[in-house]
């Protein structure tokens, strides 16, 4: 089927402002998904997988610790989750999640980012029903028969498996997670995952190319501006 991976993330942050932001959306994402369930990561695999992802891009123990002793206090604030949808600069899809106390500041805001980009927000599963979701592991690798061998042994329902520029990139059924991760540490030990989440994958891309690549990328700094925005999912790819 062969597809690029087309999911932005959250990267390494090169100023001490930006770290602050992303400390911020993990120490939230973990705060609510303790309080809505146990705070103890080896009952809540979900909560599990939001401390691991949290360290590998380098979130400090002490944040999630906060996080979670606010979760068990019982007290602070609540969380809703809140998913826009729509069509950005060269009519790509684009879906917005994020996490609010406030719903209706939250749409405002998100609704700017839209308007002011040559983007369109649309009602619930405008572009949704384009996107599937699924757990995504990425890691160095040449040889994706080996990969999917190892998974069917294993009895993991595999998506696909793409290979391209040396990466190896696994998609399986998001409730799959936990199963392709012990699978991957159990027949492929010597590998070091590099990405691995659970993200709303698109079917199709939409190329961008010229003006639309500028303001595309103007749309996505307004939307990861907005305090309330956790993650953003898009099928946009860059022409060379």
């Amino acid at each position: 089927m062969g597809r690029k991976f087309e999911v932005r993330k959250l990267s390494m942050a090169k100023t001490q402002g930006a770290k602050i932001k992303v400390y911020s959306k993990y120490g939230k994402e973990i705060y609510v998904c303790a309080k809505n369930g146990s705070s103890d990561p080896d009952s809540n695999l979900a909560l599990r997988r939001l401390i691991e992802k949290a360290k590998k891009d380098q979130v400090p123990s002490h944040v999630i610790e906060k996080a979670i002793d606010k979760a068990n206090g019982g007290a602070g604030e609540d969380y809703s989750t809140a998913r826009y949808e729509g069509f950005g600069p060269g009519n790509c899809m684009v879906i917005v999640d994020c996490l609010t106390d406030n719903n209706n500041r939250t749409f405002m805001d998100i609704r700017q980012a839209f308007v002011k980009n040559n983007a369109k927000i649309g009602s619930p599963g405008t572009v949704g029903h384009m996107f599937e979701h699924q757990a995504v592991f990425e890691f160095k690798g040449t040889d994706e028969e080996v990969v999917l061998e190892n998974l069917m042994m294993e009895d993991v329902d595999v998506t696909d498996i793409t290979c391209e520029d040396g990466e190896i990139t696994v998609y399986a059924p998001h409730t799959e997670f936990f199963k392709v991760k012990n699978a991957l540490a159990a027949t492929m030990a010597d590998v070091t995952i590099d990405s691995e989440e659970i993200a709303f994958v698109p079917q199709t891309m939409t190329e961008l190319s010229g003006d639309d690549i500028a303001m595309f990328e103007k749309f996505l700094d307004a939307l990861n501006d907005c305090d309330d925005v956790q993650n953003v999912y898009h099928n946009a790819e860059m022409a060379d």
